[in-house]
């Protein structure tokens, strides 16, 4: 399992939830990534992890993608796993180097200038997050759609159940949201709407989880706004359970989301969810039954949304229980890996085919 710098992130949880579970499904994983520091110690327990710090370097990254492949073909793995596709160049050298196949991961949609090269004698397949993710492939790209599978992310249904009452009259509210603060996370609404909320219900707190290059921008846009005292920066952590259990309400506020990873992991806690009508949301979100939507780049209308929850704790509550029953029904994590796991078994059968040498995965 090919990685960058692991981060709080989906593209991070959905690597580390593979990791874990695979076994399960008689696939034995190794992870080789950048950066694995913000993994829990817990969460590394029977994980082997190789961390490779200049593996994405322009330059001295080539010399550790050499060594690396070096090393690996004393015990090649039968297959190779792209995560995330920033990290496609270096699975794609590993793969002709190594002589195996590749699968890639592409969680998100393509910039406006992104093109994607493969090398079609080893990549197998592309797995996308989401369906709406996989028509963008197909339309943007010459990818064969039979090349491209869709896997939903999954996350971890078993949560304290003590963890779904929100909005409790005796507690301050607290909306929040969680990921990379990046520019395309559309964050600098959320601060917009958190500035306007304030103005009606002006005891409420806002909770930022989560690290990237927008940070400055928008602990500067909460000073320019005055609102300080009531926005919170949680420091970046994988683990981002007790900033979810924090909440009361998350928001989503994404220009274009491929799924939403952590909106998963907020609503299997009862968190009642807005977000954005992009993208793969709607996969997830059925407006005023699992979550509420609003248009991406509206801060106004984002503020109205919160305000309704707020003003209305029963039915943020019912939204919150409804989105969990959808999200252990359709989303459970073991779904993710067993769909993974057969994938894993569907490409190393065709591999073995046309390559004779080529080893099946043990299980």
């Amino acid at each position: 399992m090919l990685a960058d710098r692991f981060a709080v992130r989906g593209s991070s949880r959905h690597t580390l939830n593979l990791a874990q579970r695979l076994p399960d499904f008689g696939v034995q994983p190794a992870i080789c990534c950048a950066d694995a520091h913000l993994i829990p110690e817990a969460q590394r327990e029977g994980l082997e992890i190789r961390e490779l710090p200049y593996l994405t370097s322009p330059l001295a990254g080539r010399i550790v993608q050499w060594q690396l492949a070096r090393d690996l073909m004393r015990d090649p793995p039968d297959l190779i796993h792209v995560q995330q596709r920033k990290m496609l160049t270096v699975g794609r050298r590993l793969a002709y180097r190594l002589e195996r196949p590749y699968v890639v991961s592409v969680q998100d949609y393509l910039g406006s200038n992104e093109t994607l090269h493969f090398e079609w004698k080893w990549c197998r397949r592309i797995v996308a997050v989401s369906d709406s993710v996989r028509q963008e492939l197909i339309t943007r790209t010459e990818i064969p759609a039979e090349r491209v599978s869709v896997i939903h992310s999954g996350v971890e249904t078993a949560v304290d159940e003590r963890s779904y009452d929100v909005l409790e009259p005796d507690q301050v509210p607290v909306i929040g949201t969680a990921g990379p603060l990046e520019a395309a996370k559309g964050l600098r609404y959320f601060v917009d709407a958190a500035a306007i909320v304030l103005r009606t219900h002006p005891t409420a707190e806002f909770l930022i989880a989560g690290a990237g290059p927008e940070e400055s921008n928008l602990r500067r846009q909460v000073r320019d706004l005055g609102i300080t005292e009531h926005v919170t920066f949680v420091p970046e952590e994988m683990d981002v359970g007790g900033s979810l259990l924090a909440m009361d309400i998350y928001v989503l506020p994404s220009l274009k989301q491929g799924l939403g990873t952590m909106m998963l992991e907020a609503m299997v806690r009862g968190r009642p969810v807005i977000a954005t009508k992009s993208g793969g949301v709607y996969s997830v979100v059925s407006d005023n039954e699992t979550g509420l939507l609003v248009p991406p780049r509206d801060s106004e209308m984002l503020a109205d949304r919160i305000i309704e929850l707020l003003d209305d704790p029963l039915r943020a509550r019912r939204i919150g229980r409804a989105a969990r029953d959808m999200v252990c029904t359709q989303f459970p994590v073991a779904r993710m890996v067993e769909r993974t796991a057969e994938l894993y078994r569907e490409v190393l059968k065709e591999n073995r085919i046309e390559s004779p040498e080529a080893v099946p995965v043990e299980g």
